[in-house]
């Protein structure tokens, strides 16, 4: 048996449910994250941020732990949906190791770069439509 760590605080009862019997059911299976892992179509990592409470385990996961450890899936697709509905979207739950704050304040390193990229990418891809769309009108304009 796998002795987990407490789930974050910030993670809302439905969720905390969630990843509670999916904790037991991999418990049961007996198998290491890496083993479950190969057994079915997510990474160990991805095993470790489901399980840990950082991020949602998609629905496939949930399908996927129930028919690795032969369990019942319409019992853990039902606290999926509740959990769902209130997992926090769009951001992995903060979790850091016990005693330590969790700063959520920063943005992920290499973000700003991201967004800088992809403002220049964009901007390129206009310049080179209306370059383009110049070089076509003005040969026709001259004649």
């Amino acid at each position: 048996m796998t002795r987990w760590r407490p789930l974050p605080d910030a993670l809302p009862r439905e969720a905390r449910h969630l990843v509670a019997q999916l904790r037991a059911l991999k418990d049961r299976t007996g198998l290491s994250l890496a083993e479950l892992a190969r057994r079915t179509a997510y990474s160990k990592s991805s095993w470790q941020r489901y399980l840990s409470g950082a991020k949602q385990p998609p629905r496939g996961a949930v399908q996927a732990l129930c028919r690795v450890a032969g369990a019942d899936q319409a019992r853990l697709l039902a606290l999926w949906d509740l959990a769902d509905q209130t997992w926090p979207h769009g951001a992995a739950v903060p979790v850091a190791p016990a005693g330590q704050a969790v700063d959520t304040a920063m943005p992920p390193p290499g973000a700003e770069y991201r967004r800088w990229r992809a403002a220049a990418l964009v901007s390129f891809a206009v310049i080179v439509v209306l370059l383009a769309g110049l070089l076509w009108v003005l040969p026709t304009r001259s004649g």
